[in-house]
């Protein structure tokens, strides 16, 4: 029996665990599901804001979406952030800004499995070290990009960018060689804007090297760009017609000057502007155009610096308003997390109290039974005993003093005085006797059994139909009561229980003990059919009762209605 209920409680045990372990888990599931779909939602409205040209709103966003990327778990989704948000300080010639954003991603890239991103971000380290002069750097960063396992059109891109570095480092002959060996590729012949590109570099390639093909390969330039309306690409071609015909014809090279010039400013390319502008400037004859050009530049120059300063604090500002944002946030959460490790402590801790409540239940449920069996048999072992010593003791003592003077009383004369004092002695001797083995018998009422006796006693009259319930008894300090008034507070409650059994037919009694202003207060109720008090005559019970409270200079009321049941409330000096 014992062995089923602890199997039972141990099965309860596994299923409340594996229900918290399972609970936990999704939460934890729920929480990163939430967070990603949050992530995603941002970068979709940026991606909208970068495709409409709404730069300013991209960034943000970008950035936004990057503050909440968990560097473990959204290692790509931080990765394509932060490359969107350094693009964006390219185009604004905030370039160290766009470097820094870059660099903060390279630890990253190993965890990756999109190669674009990767791509992606050596290239942008690429164009800002090339923007800014840092020519060894720019090769590096773009032959990592080239080795890169990504499409074919990406790898030409990245030879492209290592040849136009050649242009700037003069290396002419090295350019030359890798521009002729992308310009044989089907796949960029196909693309009319892209191979248009190739073969203005071509051309300024044989320019540079003093190679009359240099025409050649700008007018083929030009009749692709045309085709496709590359209003920006017609700009570049035109500056290195300008540039080729400056020493030839100077009229005609002012006149692709000023042809690049106005197809720069279509396509809004600022910094080609300026070039094409400062070219026309330098080489032109009239002095007042001069100036007014100059002046143009100067205005020109002004404002687009006004532009980027504006721009590059405009974006050094998101930036550090989001890192104190998320610092903030991030003190937020570590607050947050250590609450929610306290709960989990808590959790963890009562988790353990459960365990412990069952196994300490198990553990009573089983000293239960086994102390039960005991004291029953202990108790049956006591009564055996007690029943033969008393019965050897009123054998041997009792009942022969009984029969003696039974013999006396047959043998003589009581009418003589000595006779009847005699026999007064021995019924006298009798009745000492008899009372030293009562009294032996009730010494449970004097030693320090005495709680556990007087519950064993209110415990006999708790049954299914009376309900008896006990307040304060282990409260009072019974070894400090003298001997006689704990026996009058035993006796008194058997007289009050025996009472209700034979006569109130209570479902229902309550017995109060305390201690106040050094007296003892015994508080009986139950909710039987009580009496009527105008009526009430004390019976043998009840009248035992006063006579032995009074004995003791206590005080005794009795408060009783008929139908309200019978309450008695005690008063005993201590």
């Amino acid at each position: 029996m014992v062995s089923k209920r602890i199997q039972f409680y141990f099965r309860i045990i596994f299923i409340f665990l594996l229900f918290f372990a399972c609970q936990k888990k999704k939460d934890f599931g729920e929480k990163i599901t939430n967070n990603k779909v949050k992530i995603e939602k941002t970068i979709n409205a940026a991606d909208l804001h970068y495709k409409n040209k709404q730069l300013d709103s991209a960034f943000y966003l970008y950035n936004k979406a990057r503050a909440n990327c968990n560097l473990k778990q959204d290692a790509e989704d931080y990765v394509r952030c932060m490359y969107y948000m350094a693009e964006i300080q390219q185009s604004h010639a905030d370039f160290i800004g766009s470097t820094k954003t870059a660099l903060e991603t390279i630890p990253l890239l190993y965890q990756l499995n999109n190669s674009e991103y990767v791509w992606s971000i050596y290239s942008v380290l690429g164009r800002n070290y090339y923007y800014t002069y840092d020519y060894p750097k720019a090769i590096y960063y773009y032959s990592k990009a080239f080795t890169i396992k990504t499409d074919r059109l990406s790898k030409l891109e990245a030879q492209n960018n290592i040849a136009v570095i050649y242009l700037k480092q003069k290396k002419f002959k090295e350019a030359l060689q890798i521009f002729l060996q992308i310009n044989k590729e089907e796949i960029l012949q196909q693309k009319p804007k892209h191979y248009a590109k190739i073969l203005d570099y071509i051309g300024y390639c044989y320019y540079e090297l003093q190679d009359p093909k240099a025409l050649l390969f700008y007018q083929m330039s030009i009749k692709l760009k045309s085709k496709v309306k590359d209003v920006d690409g017609l700009g570049r071609t035109y500056y290195n017609l300008a540039e080729y015909y400056q020493k030839k014809k100077a009229t005609l090279s002012m006149m692709y000057a000023k042809l690049s010039y106005e197809n720069y400013t279509l396509s809004d390319n600022t910094d080609e502007r300026l070039n094409a502008l400062n070219f026309i400037i330098k080489n032109s004859n009239s002095a007042i155009e001069s100036k007014e050009r100059a002046l143009i530049y100067i205005k020109l120059v002004d404002s687009i610096y006004e532009a980027r300063q504006k721009a590059k604090n405009q974006f050094a500002k998101i930036k550090y308003d989001t890192k104190r944002e998320k610092d903030e946030n991030l003190l937020l959460k570590t607050q947050k997390i250590k609450n929610e490790l306290q709960l989990e402590k808590q959790g963890s801790r009562n988790i353990i109290s459960y365990v412990i409540i069952i196994l300490a239940s198990l553990l009573i449920v089983f000293l239960y039974f086994y102390l039960t069996a005991r004291t029953n048999r202990q108790k049956f072992e006591a009564t055996y005993q007690s029943e033969t010593r008393i019965s050897k003791k009123l054998h041997d003592e009792l009942a022969n003093d009984v029969y003696h003077t039974l013999a006396f009383v047959e043998n003589r004369n009581l009418s003589v005085e000595e006779n009847r004092n005699h026999l007064l002695q021995k019924l006298e001797d009798i009745y000492s006797r008899t009372r030293d083995i009562s009294q032996e018998n009730n010494s449970v009422l004097n030693n320090q059994n005495y709680i556990v006796s007087l519950k064993e006693l209110i415990s006999g009259f708790n049954t299914s139909d009376t309900n008896l319930l006990i307040n304060g008894l282990d409260e009072i300090l019974w070894n400090t009561i003298n001997e006689n008034k704990k026996a009058s507070v035993y006796r008194s409650i058997q007289e009050l229980l025996v009472n209700m059994k034979k006569h109130s037919e209570a479902t229902l009694v309550v017995i109060t003990f305390k201690e106040s202003h050094n007296n003892l207060i015994l508080n009986y109720s139950d909710n039987g059919k009580g009496i009527d008090m105008t009526k009430m005559v004390l019976k043998n019970g009840l009248h035992n009762l006063e006579n032995r409270i009074h004995s003791l200079h206590g005080e005794i009321d009795i408060y009783s209605d008929f139908g309200k049941g019978f309450k008695v409330l005690i008063k005993l000096p201590l």
